[in-house]
């Protein structure tokens, strides 16, 4: 692509010095942000990671919010994608507003380039999950406000690391957590703060699992693929296709669901995949979104051969200092259901799963109660009301918070905390024992706890990580400060 830019044209640490300053002095929102009306009102969008979520969800929500937010820029490692990724949305833009009313994309191979960027105020991250902590956390130091797909990150280590760095830069952060902003789910968490179902004692979350696979043979790497950084902190491993994602000659077969899902190396499988959704979920009923578990214990199946190696069937129950109890299991329904006192609320999805995804169990409607006169009867005047995303959309809610400069749906603290609840539940099933946590000190606590703790955070492959990141973030502000 002649239009690409080359990872290796400008030196690394330049743009952490750029980075750093944000750190130290207050964040400065560009004009164009904060104006009400004409082109330089609206909010100049890089889309960082091109593949199946980002054309399902992230380039739809930024396209259909076009009166608020353009696309100036994309980046991928596979230049396939760069080219699908501009036609989709120069030809979306040439039927809104007619050829030649709209800037030609710039196209990225490498996404600390559009990053330096200074014309761009936010980017939407839809990379695989093992690059989201990352890139969110680069983005928040290069002063960009972020939109980034759950979970949010690898490890427990990453996810705290980018949740303190976007507080700490002052940037606007929303979790891809969109059951926030639709409207069946915030009811059924307004109807359990508000007691409608008295104190919650248990909560059922079912997810969708993954089935094992074959091994994989060794393949060259496409030409396309910028593999290398495609693995990024994780180890260096063969390439194989089932690996990465489909490189099909047909359009909808290349953004078929990829396999990096249900690898380890990349996450955690479906109990990060679906439960970062529901236990969101979950922890907004309870009033718990910036705490966690104080015991967790589960058991996994997993493959015994084949490449793909996240777990299978599950069974997790976690205990929180409220006294409630949450179960999660491929056996119950999809979605949460929330028992209390006096009865009990359940909330899903109205769609089973996305197209690709593998199926769920056993959907009911998607809001129900032991007592459906509490769903007609709503919240009242007075009583708890969460968070309402305008038009119930989560995409609009981001933009939105970024021109009031007003906390969204899901804020980085938050989107870590559901993301650290999804990987505790895989630590205890990789250790099939219980184990405590303390969620102040996000530490696992008492006996054997050293043996779990090794699992909040992995090995880094240099040259890529969030270690390396802030580590040259302090360098350039110690240089910056002696000068």
């Amino acid at each position: 692509m002649g239009n690409v830019k080359a990872s290796t044209r400008r030196q690394f640490l330049k743009g952490t010095v750029a980075m750093a300053a944000t750190i130290e002095f207050p964040t400065i929102v560009p004009s164009r942000v904060l104006g009400e009306n004409g082109p330089n009102s609206m909010i100049q969008v890089g889309q960082i990671g091109c593949g199946r979520i980002a054309r399902a969800s992230e380039m739809r929500g930024i396209l259909r919010n076009s009166h608020v937010a353009r696309y100036v820029a994309v980046c991928d490692l596979d230049t396939l994608r760069i080219t699908d990724a501009k036609t989709l949305i120069e030809q979306a833009y040439a039927t809104k507003f007619g050829a030649g009313n709209y800037a030609e994309l710039k196209t990225y191979g490498d996404y600390r380039e559009l990053l330096e960027d200074k014309s761009i105020d936010a980017v939407c991250i839809s990379t695989p999950d093992h690059w989201h902590a990352q890139i969110a956390l680069e983005a928040a130091l290069a002063g960009k406000d972020i939109y980034l797909q759950k979970p949010a990150s690898l490890t427990i280590k990453e996810g705290r690391q980018m949740a303190d760095t976007v507080k700490r830069t002052g940037r606007i952060f929303q979790q891809g957590s969109q059951q926030r902003s639709e409207q069946n789910f915030r009811l059924a968490c307004e109807l359990v703060r508000n007691g409608r179902i008295g104190k919650v004692q248990q909560v059922f979350i079912g997810l969708p699992v993954d089935p094992a696979g074959d091994a994989e043979p060794k393949m060259p790497v496409p030409r396309n693929l910028n593999y290398d950084m495609w693995l990024g902190s994780t180890p260096n491993v063969y390439y194989t296709e089932k690996r990465v994602h489909p490189q099909a000659a047909d359009l909808k077969a290349r953004y078929d669901r990829p396999g990096w899902l249900r690898c380890e190396q990349f996450g955690a499988g479906m109990i990060t995949g679906w439960g970062a959704h529901h236990i969101d979920i979950a922890h907004w009923g309870m009033d718990t979104e910036l705490t966690g578990p104080v015991e967790v214990v589960a058991s996994a199946e997993f493959p015994k051969h084949g490449l793909w190696d996240v777990h299978g069937p599950f069974h997790v129950r976690m205990h929180y200092a409220n006294g409630a109890d949450v179960f999660i299991s491929e056996k119950y329904p999809t979605g949460v259901k929330f028992i209390g006192e006096y009865g009990w609320i359940w909330v899903t999805r109205g769609e089973t799963v996305t197209a690709s995804d593998p199926g769920s169990r056993g959907h009911t409607p998607p809001l129900d109660a032991s007592d459906r006169n509490m769903l007609v009867a709503g919240i009242k005047p007075g009583e708890i009301q969460l968070h309402q995303s305008p038009k119930n959309d989560h995409h609009l809610d981001w933009l939105t918070s970024i021109k009031t400069r007003q906390p969204p749906a899901a804020p980085a603290e938050i989107g870590h905390r559901s993301c650290s609840a999804c990987l505790l539940a895989h630590d205890a099933m990789k250790l099939n024992r219980e184990l405590k946590w303390d969620p102040q000190a996000e530490r696992y606590v008492g006996d054997r706890n050293e043996q779990a703790n090794a699992l909040l955070s992995r090995p880094q492959r240099s040259p890529y990580g969030t270690d390396l990141v802030l580590a040259k973030a302090g360098q350039a502000l110690a240089k910056a400060g002696g000068e």
